[in-house]
This record gives C-alpha cells, sequence and structure tokens, in this order.
C-alpha cells in the first residue's frame, strides 16, 4: 500500500499565523510527550511511520510548499508537486500518475489517500492496514474511513450507515449515501440512524483511479498531466469520483478524531494555554494566546477568546465566530511576512516605498543558494553567528558587525558556520520575492 498525504491549502483558515507558503498544517503548535512542539504534518508523518516504519508515503503538495516541508520533514521525503494549484482530484490524479510512471508501482497496488489536518489517535492509521486488506479482498473500488460521531456538528459531511452492527460497510445500490454539512437538526436524526462522520479518507486500486480519470481528462501519463496541469478543470475528488460512485465501502473507526482547521477546534487540542512571550490572568476562562512576535501580549478578564499574533498581522476573536474569519481575511492583500525554508526562516520587519527590511536566519551547516536579483541592491549586517561569504566566486569569512554588500547583478551566498542571523536591507523600484535567479554551487 502507498499513502499519499494531501498538504494543500492557502493558508486563510489559521491566519495570521498561515499564510499562503506556511498553512495550518504547518504550524509547530501541537505538543509532544516530550514537551517539545510539532505541527500537523509532522504529527500525521510520525504517526504513520510509528505504525509502520517502512510505510510507502508520498505527499502531494504545491511547489511553493516544498521547502517548509523538506525542512519540517526532512530532505529524504517522496513529493508529488503540482505546477499550479487545483483541487483534490487534479492532485490525486497527479500523484497517482507520479507513482505509476516515476516510482513504477503496480497498478494493482492499493493507494490510501489522507488529509493531514486530522487530529487522531495512532490507531487510526490501522484503519489504513484494514481498508487496504477489504479493498484486496473484495470488489468495491472505493473505501473509506467513518468515524463515530462524538456530537452532532454542522461542518462534517456524514456517511449514511445501512449496516450500522457491522465493521465494514457496504453501498452498492444509488450514490445518496453522503450528506455533506447537514444542518443540527439534520445531524442529530443521521446520528440516531447510525451514521458516521467521513473522515476525509479514500482508499482504491491504482487502476481504478486511472480509468476513471480518463473520463474528465485527457491525458497519456505523468509527463503530459504535468505539462498541462494549468489548464485543467478544478474539481474536488468527492464531485468527480466519490458522489458517482455505486460501490463503496467503509471501515468503522471508534476514537480521537477532530479536524483542527479553524482557531475553534485548533485550540481545543492545545495543551497550554498560551505560547510566546504571554500572560493571561486568572479571570480568563477558555482563552489562548499564540504570540510569534518578540513583544510581550498581557490578556486580562477574556472569556472563550482566540489571541493570535505573527508578522501577518494580530487576529482576536470570539472562539466561536472565528471559524468564519476566512471572509475578512480574503480582503487582505499582503505578501505573506514570515516564511520557513529548509535553510531556515526569515521574517519581514517592514517595508517602505524603495526598501524592505528582512530579519534572516541560517541553520548551522546549512546555505542559502547561489543566486543573484535583477533589480534590488541588498545590504547584509551580521548580528549573531559566523558563516562563510560567497560573492562573485570569492570566499569571505564573516562575523557579528560585519556589514555585506550585495549590488545588482552579483552572484551571492552564505554558509553558516554556527547558527546565523543577519538583517537584510533591499533596496530598489521592484522588491518581489521572485527576483531572484539560482545557479548551481557546492560548498
Amino acid at each position: 500500500m502507498y499513502i499519499v498525504l494531501l498538504s494543500g491549502g492557502s493558508g486563510k483558515r489559521l491566519w495570521p499565523l498561515s499564510n499562503e507558503v506556511r498553512s495550518k498544517q504547518f504550524l509547530k503548535i501541537l505538543k509532544k510527550d516530550d514537551k517539545t512542539y510539532e505541527s500537523m504534518v509532522q504529527r500525521v508523518y510520525r504517526q504513520i511511520l510509528t505504525i509502520d516504519n517502512q510505510a510507502n508515503i508520498l505527499i502531494a503538495t504545491s511547489k511553493d510548499q516544498v521547502p517548509i516541508l523538506k525542512s519540517q520533514l526532512g530532505e529524504k521525503i517522496n513529493l508529488s508537486i503540482e505546477p499550479f494549484r487545483r483541487d483534490t482530484f487534479p492532485s490525486i490524479l497527479l500523484a497517482c500518475l507520479y507513482l505509476k510512471d516515476i516510482k513504477r508501482v503496480d497498478i494493482d497496488e492499493t493507494i490510501s489517500v489522507c488529509p493531514v489536518d486530522s487530529y487522531v489517535d495512532d490507531d487510526f492509521f490501522h484503519k489504513l492496514n484494514e481498508l487496504d486488506e477489504k479493498i484486496k479482498d473484495s470488489s468495491y473500488n472505493i473505501g473509506l474511513i467513518g468515524i463515530k460521531p462524538t456530537y452532532p456538528s454542522e461542518k462534517y459531511g456524514y456517511i449514511i450507515n445501512e449496516n450500522k452492527d457491522k465493521q465494514f460497510i457496504i453501498s452498492n445500490t444509488k450514490t445518496n449515501k453522503f450528506i455533506e454539512k447537514p444542518n443540527i437538526t439534520m445531524a442529530k436524526e443521521l446520528i440516531e440512524q447510525g451514521a458516521l462522520w467521513n473522515g476525509g479518507v479514500f482508499c482504491f486500486k491504482l487502476k481504478y483511479i486511472l480509468e476513471v480519470a480518463h473520463k474528465y481528462i485527457d491525458f497519456i501519463d505523468y509527463s503530459d498531466l504535468y505539462n498541462k496541469y494549468e489548464n485543467i478543470e478544478k474539481i474536488s475528488f468527492d464531485y468527480a469520483v466519490l458522489e458517482k460512485e455505486k460501490s463503496i465501502g467503509a471501515v468503522k473507526y471508534i476514537g480521537e478524531w477532530k479536524d483542527i482547521g479553524t482557531w475553534n477546534t485548533l485550540t481545543d487540542v492545545m495543551v497550554d494555554k498560551s505560547i510566546g512571550d504571554v500572560v493571561i490572568d486568572e479571570k480568563s476562562n477558555n482563552t489562548n494566546v499564540i504570540n510569534e512576535l518578540n513583544i510581550p501580549i498581557i490578556a486580562m478578564g477574556l472569556n472563550d477568546v482566540i489571541v493570535a499574533a505573527s508578522y501577518d498581522g494580530i487576529f482576536v476573536s470570539d472562539k466561536k465566530e472565528s471559524s468564519y474569519n476566512k471572509l475578512l481575511v480574503e480582503k487582505i492583500d499582503n505578501r505573506p511576512m514570515f516564511e520557513e525554508r529548509l535553510w531556515g526562516t526569515f521574517e519581514v520587519i517592514n517595508i517602505f516605498n524603495n526598501s524592505l527590511v528582512k530579519h534572516i536566519y541560517i541553520k548551522k551547516g546549512k546555505n542559502i543558494s547561489y543566486q543573484k536579483h535583477s533589480f534590488r541592491k541588498e545590504v547584509w549586517t551580521i548580528i549573531e553567528g559566523t558563516g562563510i561569504f560567497l560573492l562573485d566566486g570569492i570566499k569571505s569569512d564573516v562575523k557579528v558587525g560585519d556589514v555585506l554588500t550585495i549590488n545588482i547583478g552579483s552572484k551571492h551566498s552564505i554558509y553558516a558556520i554556527s547558527d546565523l542571523h543577519f538583517i537584510e536591507v533591499q533596496l530598489g523600484d521592484k522588491l518581489l520575492e521572485d527576483d531572484i535567479q539560482h545557479y548551481d554551487y557546492i560548498w
């Protein structure tokens, strides 16, 4: 079995900590047993490998998320990279063709597709092995994981369970087995009838999805689909495949399961009330504060409130209302002010008409690429650590207090001998993140 993890998202639901590059699954706010913090994608990846340390995992993602995925999961992870953002069906198809044509996976192999933003017990991933066995031993085209509901919710889709006493639910009739986000009254009725939450997991044989895909998309192989990907219709897997399929089975999961895609649900699984430089008084109840800034936040007399602060902005909301923040966040058209890369991180400190100021951190033993810019000059001031600076092929040692000038068109890079921090001032009429041309260089 191959497990495809879907890592996408536009980073609006958990703004301001998330943005176009650092989507919700990359926020390190889930506390581990060793008191350190991990992200959603790190947690899911770790849980799968805990169940099976030889698990075959492929992550389907966009090109913008590649650096942060490698930073959090390691450089050797397997990735299927979308050249343009589309919906779940094209993304899953591209990943499946990658497995078939690049990894040479047999078309009779089972593929399990999972989201990366579910908060579950380790036992949840045992269900993938159970689904694998069911798909191989039966005639069902798609397998799902049905979650036993703990309360009536409008946020989730429901699977109608006609065989509530069985672990494997069979649907071989018309596809009216799914109710998408019903109102509370209907949700209560569905739960009384034994309906299950749809856990967002799809399991099928590789050859099945390839056959279905040809009904929607004209493609030959992986390279052909990749080259025409920009023009493919955006369509979800649920709409393109699941709602039309008549041969569906599902295994039942009874255990902790939360879709932690909103502030309200995410704070439910936070071990600590606060993260960062925060003081919350004793009169505050059910209030969480997350602070990524280097200035303190004090919260007093707040009930059922979420406060989140980052370089992208500050968010203060009643927890219940926080789930509806997307419409307001879409009105903000700022560039991402924080990014995590394979080599470290950067924060945009300030933006002026013809200049931009960043704080850049490079991990010990890492380096930025050898590169040049066509529209901007840069001035770097080393504020902590030591490194080696490369400018137009000439190396020099750098330390705290050194000021480095990089003119337009000059090739440059820097290697961190120790953890390295510097302030970058960009000067020019066009200060664009994509004003960069990379060159090969081996340190």
